[in-house]
């Protein structure tokens, strides 16, 4: 279903005016298996590390990789003010069974993390690390799967209507 919106998508003739327009390289809008997949790893990847302009950081990546840059930027806005917290939370206590730490009583107030930032940099960004890498390889394949399976099912079912 959705391999074949971004597909309709990409055919679209208002697209193919703007592309044209603002002469933005068709590959970084690519919508192919390899494109997507590699898009929502990259964006998945950055959208779990707390820093500020995630966005930037995938358009600092263009030059290096080619993946498709809307759903890469549109995979960072998972990260926002309201999954933030629970994230940053749930990477710091992952971060400090990974090394063994104790766990600092946290308080949601500027003055605590200016505090314990040392206490809770390191652990932290373990846990950034340890999600970053399972949660979009995880993606990765889920996307790679689903849209294999979707191909298919759709040459199947082609087949079949051939057939009858």
């Amino acid at each position: 279903m959705i391999r074949k919106t971004l597909k309709k998508t990409s055919k679209s003739e208002k697209l193919k005016a703007f592309i044209e327009k603002y002469k933005i390289p068709s590959e970084f809008l690519s919508t192919n298996r390899k494109m997507v997949s590699k898009a929502v790893f990259i964006g998945l990847f950055i959208a779990f590390i707390p820093m500020p302009m995630q966005m930037l950081a995938v358009v600092a990546l263009m030059p290096f990789a080619k993946f498709n840059v809307p759903i890469a930027i549109s995979m960072v806005w998972l990260s926002n003010p309201f999954t933030m917290p629970p994230m940053y939370y749930m990477e710091y206590l992952t971060g400090s069974f990974i090394l063994g730490t104790d766990i600092a009583p946290v308080q949601m107030s500027v003055d605590w993390f200016s505090k314990n930032l040392g206490k809770i940099f390191v652990p932290l960004y373990v846990g950034t690390f340890f999600y970053s890498i399972v949660v979009a390889s995880l993606a990765y394949y889920l996307v790679n799967h689903f849209w294999k399976s979707s191909v298919h099912r759709d040459k199947k079912l082609h087949r079949n209507d051939r057939n009858s």
